[in-house]
């Protein structure tokens, strides 16, 4: 079967975006064992430790799995908004609005209510209150032209108070007046069937919820007009708007979104995870969302495993302690990757630099082999199977060449 013949020029081949985010994990656990051996530990036994605490059985994989549900969920947030050149920094803000709207209607809504029912009302409504708190931030974005790390930093606040005040007003616990009233197991996203399966773990049904987002939202940027429309205008917005795009829409349109997926994290945490919600903290996973989003290049795949691995992070730390380190590393490695994946120029420089380099190499073999046939042939006609077996013959060739160089020096 003759080769194809390769018509377009060829050139060295570039970093991907999975690439660099795996060499900002790789430096970010080198950085962890090197402040473990630091204090005169065993970085072997710290990351061990860290494992053994999130995936040595079913119910930790459950519990880290659970952890994860709402870092997924928040990284696509903030990653659904990067795509349209916004910064949603206001993810814990909306996910505290939608965890109180699903706590509220836990204690609200008829007990003899069907499940799916109830279930699909819990989820729709947290959505929604969610959109709602994220499309305030893109109103002002779009009609005044408030950035919207000012809008949603303060909205943050304001839904802190909310909360603050809607615990004590409707469900407050008369016992310990600083949070919630528990909710019923009914009336969360847990299931007997996954409690039972995974060793009465966190794991719930926000987990699916998660993947299917992350579907829903990839098919939204990678196979619609919107998508299509969104990062036309994260990528530039005068020139979307001269191609006749709605820029003032699309980003209102794309923190309603962005807030919706928050308000679904505040749901399966509050309302999954776990089933209170306490009176005066403002949840980290909102900012922990946008380590997610960057490591997963914004990506919804890569923010899956992205939040998985913070996941395993996050859930393993707690048994670093039986070895004597702190549990503060496990922060440290997390921020470090972050710090890395934030100068991911530095890294796709450095990669493309040495795929240059070998591409060169092997294109100086080519030249070499060729010259030992006597023959005059254009490197950008060959086929794949020539250019393989010419590369074969001229790297001796090369290394030859390199050495007689080298002494000639």
């Amino acid at each position: 079967m003759k080769s194809k013949v390769i018509n377009k020029p060829l050139e060295a081949r570039k970093a991907s975006p999975l690439l660099v985010s795996l060499s900002a994990v790789f430096l970010g656990i080198i950085a962890g064992a090197i402040l473990i051996a630091l204090i005169g530990k065993n970085p072997i036994a710290g990351f061990d430790r860290i494992l053994f605490g999130a995936l040595s059985n079913v119910r930790r994989i459950g519990n880290t799995l659970g952890m994860s549900t709402q870092l997924i969920l928040i990284g696509l947030s903030v990653a659904f908004a990067f795509k349209t050149g916004l910064f949603n920094i206001g993810a814990s803000g909306q996910m505290l609005m939608g965890g109180i709207t699903g706590s509220i209607l836990a204690f609200y809504l008829p007990l003899g209510m069907p499940r799916p029912i109830y279930l699909l009302i819990i989820i729709v409504a947290s959505a929604l209150v969610g959109a709602l708190w994220g499309f305030i931030s893109g109103f002002l974005k779009a009609k005044f032209n408030v950035h919207e790390v000012v809008s949603t930093i303060m909205l943050n606040w304001t839904a802190y108070w909310l909360v603050y005040d809607w615990i004590q007003r409707f469900i407050v616990d008369p016992t310990i007046v600083v949070k919630s009233k528990p909710i019923e197991t009914v009336h969360t996203l847990r299931a007997d069937w996954l409690t039972d399966l995974t060793k009465f773990s966190t794991l719930n049904y926000g987990f699916f919820l998660a993947i299917i987002a992350c579907i829903v939202i990839w098919f939204i940027l990678d196979k619609t007009n919107l998508g299509f429309r969104l990062k036309a205008v994260g990528s530039n917005r005068f020139c979307a708007e001269y191609a006749g795009i709605k820029v003032n829409r699309s980003i209102m349109i794309s923190m309603a979104v962005a807030g919706a997926l928050a308000g679904l994290a505040g749901l399966t945490y509050y309302c999954g995870y776990s089933n209170i919600m306490e009176m005066g903290k403002m949840p980290n996973e909102g900012f922990d969302g946008i380590a997610v989003a960057l490591l997963g290049n914004c990506s919804p795949v890569g923010v899956f495993f992205s939040a998985v691995f913070f996941g395993i992070l996050k859930m393993g730390r707690g048994s670093l302690a039986a070895t004597g380190i702190p549990t503060e590393i496990a922060d440290t490695i997390i921020a470090t990757i972050i710090y890395f994946t934030a100068t991911n120029v530095i890294l796709a420089n450095f990669w493309n630099g040495i795929f240059k380099r070998n591409f060169e190499k092997k294109e100086e073999a080519i030249s070499l082999a060729l010259e030992s046939e006597g023959r005059s042939v254009d490197i950008q006609s060959l086929s794949k199977d020539e250019r393989k077996a010419l590369i074969k013959k001229g790297m001796p060739m090369l290394k030859e060449k390199k050495a007689e160089e080298k002494e000639a020096k």
